[in-house]
């Protein structure tokens, strides 16, 4: 059977990229951001469009369906998952996507900001896609693929299945979560509302990627209150914490163990926000490494810098609380690669050769494996992501929902 999907995946997509849905770090609710339900509801809506059954919005705001089974024996459920939500490290307000029809090579300059142009130095996967439609962003914005180049995917993907009920495959559920980029998208209720053995996040980067490998994820933060008074009446009262943080700064590592500094399977230590006045002062960090040890040990490392540029001031407090955050989905996958080793053969059979690739980020099926969902990630072929020069491939992503569809009917025949 042909399956051709690039015209759906890359409609999808465009209509999805235009409503913002960047999440907000600082809000205590789920979803973080009411912008969020703009896309929520909608999907929701075209689930029960295109015939998915049990579709409904939880209160912690994560969109669930069903795809029924198409055969009589019992066949394990698996679920198919993408986040809603945009990264708020770069505007995902008045998003205007571009698709460039077939990409002849060159750079491709974003029309709203000259100094945004794609090239191959800053993106060398874009030599391996001339010839394809390459959608973009204008330049003063993120585009948004991730993930809703996910989304589209698994919808594109679902909708087929939903058509053709003689394509052999088992139960699959549907999940559209909010918040990934902020660490949230996996609610304490989800996995038992999900009801599937195994999952599968649609959140990969090139073609060919999978991945059960992916670090684990803390998040610090370091409190510093100091004395404020009057600064004509500061001498030997004052105690200033814009003064003292920036110590911390500088005392933590800067030529190594930074973002800039490291690749491949080496962690990190990332100051990503600082704020304050004089009197109080915060700094948030988030930590970063595939292996548990090392992860203590960035942790241990910013306490005890904390307690030493505290030493020096004692009429200052300053505290660091570390926050677990998502855990490398190896540590459970490598007990059960069954999840793995379908997605291998699904990828084989939609004619795409599978590699596999340890990703320096988490997604939500880093906590849901955690929490006992084995989860692993696929590709979509976004690119660049979080920032103005992201993009993404039509043909990529029609070809993830093939194997999609593939992967469907690997588990009915194999799971």
């Amino acid at each position: 059977m042909t399956m051709n999907f690039e015209r759906e995946v890359e409609e999808r997509l465009v209509r999805y990229v235009q409503i913002d849905t960047t999440a907000d770090e600082s809000s205590p609710t789920s979803p973080s951001t009411e912008r969020q339900y703009d896309l929520l509801n909608l999907l929701v809506d075209e689930l029960k469009e295109i015939g998915a059954q049990d579709v409904r919005l939880t209160e912690y705001g994560a969109v669930l369906a069903t795809i029924p089974a198409t055969v009589a024996q019992d066949v394990t459920t698996i679920a198919l998952l993408a986040h809603v939500d945009t990264s708020p490290a770069f505007s995902g307000a008045g998003i205007k996507p571009i698709v460039h029809r077939h990409y002849q090579g060159g750079p491709i300059p974003l029309p709203d900001d000259p100094e945004q142009v794609l090239t191959y130095e800053n993106s060398p996967y874009l030599k391996d896609r001339i010839g394809d439609d390459i959608v973009t962003a204008s330049g003063t914005t993120l585009l948004g693929a991730d993930d809703k180049a996910g989304v589209a995917i698994i919808m594109a993907a679902a909708g087929y299945l939903l058509k053709h009920p003689e394509i052999a495959h088992g139960p699959i559920r549907i999940g559209f979560t909010p918040d990934e980029e902020i660490g949230h998208g996996v609610h304490a209720d989800l996995p038992d509302d999900l009801g599937a053995k195994f999952g599968y996040t649609l959140d990969g980067a090139h073609r060919g990627e999978l991945v059960y490998e992916t670090f684990s994820a803390d998040r610090a933060v370091v409190r510093v209150q100091g004395v404020s008074i009057h600064p004509g009446w500061a001498k030997d009262k004052l105690v200033n914490a814009l003064h003292l943080a920036a110590k911390i700064v500088d005392t933590m590592p800067q030529v190594t163990l930074t973002p800039e500094t490291t690749e491949g399977r080496q962690g990190f230590i990332h100051l990503y926000a600082m704020s304050g006045t004089a009197a109080a002062a915060e700094l948030h960090f988030i930590l970063r490494d595939f292996e548990m040890a090392e992860m203590e040990r960035q942790g241990a490392l910013i306490q005890q810098v904390c307690a030493a540029i505290g030493a020096t001031e004692p009429r200052a407090h300053i505290t660091c609380e570390v926050i677990p955050q998502y855990r490398n989905m190896r540590y459970w996958l490598e007990n059960d690669m069954r999840p793995v080793d379908m997605a291998v053969k699904a990828y084989a059979a939609a004619g795409i050769e599978h590699y596999f690739y340890p990703i320096r980020g988490g997604t939500d099926g880093s906590r849901l494996t955690e929490k006992g969902v084995p989860t692993p990630n696929l590709f979509t072929g976004m690119q660049n992501i979080h920032g103005p020069l992201e993009w993404v491939s039509v043909q990529d992503m029609a070809l993830a929902a093939e194997m999609c569809v593939q992967l469907a009917q690997m588990w009915a025949t194999n799971g």
